[in-house]
């Protein structure tokens, strides 16, 4: 029996779905009362879960399949025109990794984002116990990637730093920025950083089919998605 055949994993009751209203959502947890292995994380990344907060998780709906995870293989990704122009506009900006804390300065550019660009999502309103909540983990794995233009914080990269690559947990950015598309170029920066690092890929959580918001995953190429309990690269 390997390890993670030991693992013990509980299963919510159905709930409504924050991406696809009509449907029903399940999710399967990891037991919240073991450690938090980076080992086992990155094992079972592989096997489509994620994190948010101190939970694993991953998606295991009954009638619905549409929540496919995604990860870039950072040594195949060559970035496109649009990609080279993004990088290009923000060699201004330098980036350093700090350890997952509460700041206000952290905070207040959360708040302003998810006030502009996620209104309309289960996010908002913004509030200090759900950022610490859902963002900040003291854990030896995890980052949180400064993205600054001189001093100015203009964005952070959620980083968790796994023995077989990145998992992009959630990445937020001054809202004002809009020429310099801060998103698209976080996920770029990640994709250079993953090289460097020698590690595999950047894991980018789920692509959706059916959901706007999440067909900029799919910009990047080539991308593997697991699909039928294997990956599968696209290019």
């Amino acid at each position: 029996m390997t390890e993670l055949a030991r693992l013990k994993f509980y299963a919510t009751q159905p709930h409504p779905c924050s991406y696809l209203p009509e449907e029903q959502a399940t999710t399967l947890f990891l037991d919240p009362n073991l450690p938090m292995d980076a080992q086992v994380y990155a094992d079972l990344s592989d096997m489509g879960f994620r994190r948010s907060g101190e939970h694993l998780y991953r998606p295991h709906c009954q009638q619905c399949t549409a929540c496919i995870p995604a990860r870039i293989p950072a040594a195949l990704f060559t970035p496109n025109r649009q990609q080279r122009r993004i990088l290009k506009r923000n060699q201004d900006i330098t980036v350093r990794p700090v350890r997952p804390a509460f700041r206000e300065e952290y905070y207040q550019l959360y708040a302003r984002y998810i006030e502009q660009r996620h209104a309309d999502g289960d996010m908002y309103p913004p509030s200090r116990d759900q950022f610490s909540t859902f963002l900040v983990r003291d854990l030896a794995f995890s980052r949180f990637y400064e993205f600054r233009l001189q001093d100015r914080l203009v964005a952070i990269a959620v980083t968790d730093a796994l023995p077989n690559g990145l998992s992009a947990v959630y990445t937020f950015y001054d809202p004002d920025e809009e020429r310099r598309s801060l998103g698209r170029f976080a996920i770029l920066w990640q994709i250079e950083e993953t090289e460097r690092l020698g590690l595999d890929a950047v894991y980018l959580g789920y692509w959706i089919k059916n959901c706007r918001k999440m067909n900029y995953k799919t910009q990047y190429r080539p991308i593997e998605l697991f699909v039928n309990q294997r990956w599968t690269l696209l290019t």
